[in-house]
């Protein structure tokens, strides 16, 4: 999605639809985590996740120009000091190694050109018991209104995920029409 979806990323509907708040209220964060929110677009879980985090920082990473703008005026405006916009690859996150607690992809990972590298990079960016979630929407479920194509099934997700060194450590339907996965990196 480009930026011009940003309209459909913050529609008022959002949060009926996919219970943005249960899910945020479920990340495994603490006031300190830092927190890398990879597709960011226009910060809803960015913006989100900040308060969570006052003395930890969220990244918010994004491989459009346009939204790294958007982001980073987004964060002077909120006055969240704890907020880092990343301009992201289509390979790599473009995040420091060794410093994330947790990554978190919110209908992203279906979209990625090179998941391979991507998760290889995320890999690299997570601290030794950093973790990886995964919100995507159910492809075993024909009743989620979304395109197949924008879809990702559990069986999917943790073959590619098992393939590039993490295991499923906790997988969650609490969410009306996405998946909770959360995946762990294997040392």
């Amino acid at each position: 999605m480009n930026f011009a979806g940003a309209d459909w990323l913050e529609r008022n509907e959002r949060q009926q639809e996919e219970n943005t708040e249960l899910a945020i209220r479920e990340l495994p964060i603490d006031s300190s985590s830092v927190v890398a929110d990879i597709g960011a677009g226009t910060g809803y879980y960015t913006f989100r996740i900040a308060p969570r985090v006052p003395q930890g920082r969220v990244y918010a990473v994004d491989v459009q120009e346009e939204s790294v703008r958007f982001l980073k005026s987004r964060a002077r405006e909120l006055n969240f000091p704890n907020v880092e916009v990343v301009l992201g690859g289509v390979k790599s996150p473009n995040l420091p190694k060794g410093a994330v607690d947790l990554a978190l992809m919110v209908d992203v990972y279906h979209e990625l050109e090179y998941p391979q590298e991507m998760l290889q990079a995320i890999r690299e960016s997570l601290k030794p018991n950093g973790r990886l979630i995964l919100l995507e929407y159910r492809a075993e479920d024909p009743a989620v209104p979304i395109k197949r194509l924008h879809k990702l099934s559990v069986v999917q997700a943790n073959k590619e995920l098992k393939a590039n060194g993490f295991k499923l450590v906790q997988r969650e339907d609490f969410l009306p029409i996405q998946h909770f996965l959360v995946y762990q990196k294997v040392e």
